[in-house]
């Protein structure tokens, strides 16, 4: 018994040694009556308790878990004294701390095991490296499944390594299907593809490019439209696989297609606008320059329905556009391949012919007559039956080939002489005789020289109240003396400007002086506001609305002391585009004024949409006053409409005190002519107007008595 005791001791003290020099928390547990025998300094450190303290307690004691607990009552009833397994222990602050708890019967000589060997490994560090890297893989999930992209990850043999539920709902993938297996996936993702082939072809190179970063456009078959994105997965430096990231672009594409349509596409017909109509024909002139055997040729023919206009105000505009549509779909019957048909605004057709290598001018003709004729054909809408007739002008493409405005401007000269030439017919453009031609190039070369050397002036007609007989704004209008020409009248050489579009160059020079001069008056305590003609093409230009902003800003003066005046035509052009650029110079504070009206038949429903404070009564109408009965009457029934719609009214061309008497009792506004001034250079100006005064403001926003109701179209 001695000798076992003895032998015990000897045991215990081997065994002390051995654990003191464990680095984990251990202890000695007897086995005859589960008591701990011996502790390290380790578990002293952990448990927060001295040796002395430890050493005698129970087992189940020191560590007393449920588990604890059961297992040694197990040892007590003769179960093997093993264990290993993670738990949780209590620290001495009250805390649970993740531990790996190992209980390991010591041997003993030969005979039974006296001591079990207790350990503890602290898990707190793993514990919450395990936490963080599953709070990590949570925030990556919810955010992957939080973004509206679809997002795939494959390994580096194409295995789905993960996913998001976006990605499966783009593809239409069965959730199933991506949980079996990955070559389903990737057959099912390739027969999706509209182009098969093209789609294996690009999986193929990004294959044997592994670190390229790639992005393109795939379109599947249901109509859907992705971009794709992909990029490598690098792991410290090495490829594991690919990140696949698809947009789904559908939408987008859809509304870029609505938007293209609508830039290049009549919003009435459907037909090409005027945008797409100079794009093939930009086309076709390069066409026809390339082909050095001359034999590639067009034409353009515009069309314009006679007496249009008649049928809107009688019939109504919504019956009209129905007219517009029976005619287009008619016209567009008419149109070969390789052939353009194009609405250009209002009543206006164009047709772009390419005869080929045949004759161009008989080619052209057969096309005119064609429509001639299906445009003539009786038109029923709401069971009344309309006769429309059409005007043609014809412009052949030179060899040279030719810009799409010069092309237009042939054509329409040749529509002006179709219509002059009694309507219902077709007129083709031909070149002025050489004489003509050359004196036409000599007048454009003599302006051009004319601009740049100053021979160019501005004089300014006084605009006078008839109330006050005070002058309340002046209108600039251009001068030309040539040296070798004389002076040279704007009748003369303004529509070769326009034919040429030098126009462009002649009116910026102009609205620059003007405003100068506007400037000048107003530094001197007199700011007259000045009126200035606009051109046609001149209007139609893209960037007018902001030439006449840095206008008005270089000459350091308000937009309220500069007013344009267009004609009717320039507005008839395409109505709603010139609806919007005179919104927008409305808002620069530009007053704007329709010159010469009653000459263009404009109606009161297209006057009414117009931001124009004042129109002017063209001298044609004045010049029988008041003893020309027809005369009297269009200007009364201009006045009548002018004050309906809240308009200020200048009369044009005033000659005589009777035309002035009645004018003013009549109730207009303004004149001008040579009753009171013609017009002068700015000092005669300055010199016999120098009680000049300032313009009154403009009229309130227009209302319309109850009694009268405008339909807005």
């Amino acid at each position: 018994m001695i000798t076992t005791l003895s032998s015990q001791a000897a045991d215990l003290a081997a065994w002390q040694a051995l654990i003191e020099a464990l680095p984990q928390p251990a202890w000695l547990v007897a086995l005859a009556d589960h008591r701990v025998a011996a502790v390290n300094a380790a578990a002293e450190r952990f448990l927060d308790r001295p040796r002395a303290g430890l050493v005698g307690e129970a087992a189940e004691q020191v560590a007393s878990s449920p588990e604890d607990l059961g297992f040694w009552e197990a040892v007590a009833e003769g179960e093997p004294a093993r264990l290993l397994s993670d738990t949780w222990i209590a620290s001495p602050a009250g805390e649970a701390v993740p531990v790996t708890r190992s209980v390991q019967p010591l041997p003993c000589g030969e005979g039974a095991p006296a001591y079990a060997l207790v350990t503890l490994t602290d898990r707190s560090a793993e514990q919450r490296a395990d936490s963080a890297r599953e709070l990590l893989l949570a925030e990556q999930q919810a955010t992957l499944e939080c973004t509206e992209d679809g997002i795939l990850v494959t390994d580096l043999a194409g295995r789905v390594r993960s996913f998001n539920r976006r990605f499966a709902a783009l593809w239409s993938l069965p959730v199933s299907l991506l949980q079996q297996q990955d070559s389903a996936v990737a057959h099912w993702m390739a027969r999706s593809v509209v182009d098969t082939d093209a789609y294996g072809k690009r999986l193929h190179a990004l294959e044997q490019a592994s670190l390229i970063v790639a992005r393109d456009r795939i379109e599947l078959q249901s109509g859907q439209v992705f971009d794709r994105v992909t990029q490598p997965l690098l792991v410290g430096g090495r490829l594991q696989g690919r990140v696949w990231c698809f947009r789904d672009q559908t939408e987008r594409v859809a509304a870029q297609a609505h938007i293209d349509a609508l830039t290049l596409h009549d919003a009435l017909t459907g037909l090409a606008n005027r945008r797409q109509l100079a794009l093939r024909v930009a086309e076709a002139s390069a066409a026809v320059r390339r082909e050095a055997d001359g034999g590639g040729s067009f034409a353009l023919l515009l069309v314009d329905l006679d007496r249009f206009r008649q049928v809107n105000e009688s019939l109504g505009h919504d019956l009209g556009d129905r007219v517009l549509l029976e005619v287009a779909q008619r016209l567009q019957a008419t149109v070969g391949a390789g052939e353009v048909l194009a609405r250009l605004g209002a009543d206006q057709f164009a047709l772009l012919l390419r005869p080929g290598a045949g004759d161009a001018a008989e080619a052209a003709e057969a096309g005119a007559r064609r429509v001639l004729n299906v445009v003539a054909q009786p038109c029923l809408v709401d069971g009344a039956q309309l006769a429309l007739s059409c005007s043609i002008g014809v412009a052949l493409a030179p060899s040279r080939g030719v810009e799409a405005d010069e092309m237009l401007r042939m054509a329409e000269s040749a529509l002006r002489a179709a219509k002059a030439g009694g309507r219902a017919g077709f007129r083709v453009h031909q070149a002025r005789a050489e004489g003509d031609r050359q004196s036409r190039v000599r007048l454009d070369q003599a302006m051009r020289r004319a601009l740049v050397s100053g021979r160019f002036r501005l004089h300014y007609q006084p605009q006078v109240s008839l109330a006050g007989n005070q002058v309340i704004g002046v209108e600039a209008l251009l001068r030309w003396r040539d040296p070798g020409l004389g002076d040279v009248a704007p009748a003369q050489f303004l529509p070769v400007a326009e034919d040429t579009g030098f126009i462009l160059a002649i009116g910026e020079w102009v609205l620059t002086q003007a405003l100068r001069q506007a400037a000048a008056w107003q530094a001197r305590g007199q700011p007259l506001p000045v009126s200035v003609n606009v051109s046609p093409l001149q209007f139609q230009q893209s960037g007018f609305v902001d030439g006449v902003a840095a206008a008005l800003q270089a000459a350091g003066l308000p937009g309220t002391l500069l007013e344009l005046e267009l004609t009717e035509a320039v507005l008839a052009q395409d109505p709603e585009v010139a609806l919007l650029k005179l919104e927008q110079l409305a808002r620069l504070g530009v007053r704007l004024a329709i010159d010469d009206f009653g000459t263009g038949l404009s109606s009161v429903a297209q006057l009414a949409r117009l931001p124009v404070g004042r129109i002017k009564i063209d001298l044609s109408f004045i010049s029988g006053l008041p003893d020309d009965e027809a005369d009297v009457t269009v200007v009364l029934a201009l006045l009548q409409m002018a004050r309906a719609l809240g308009l200020q009214v200048v009369a044009e061309g005033v000659e005589t005190e009777a035309q002035r008497q009645f004018l003013l009792d009549a109730g207009c506004d303004a004149y001008q002519g040579h009753l009171y001034a013609p017009a002068l250079d700015p000092l005669t100006f300055q010199q016999r107007l120098p009680g000049a005064g300032a313009l009154p403001p403009p009229p309130p926003p227009r209302r319309l008595p109850p009694h009268i109701r405008l339909v807005r179209g």
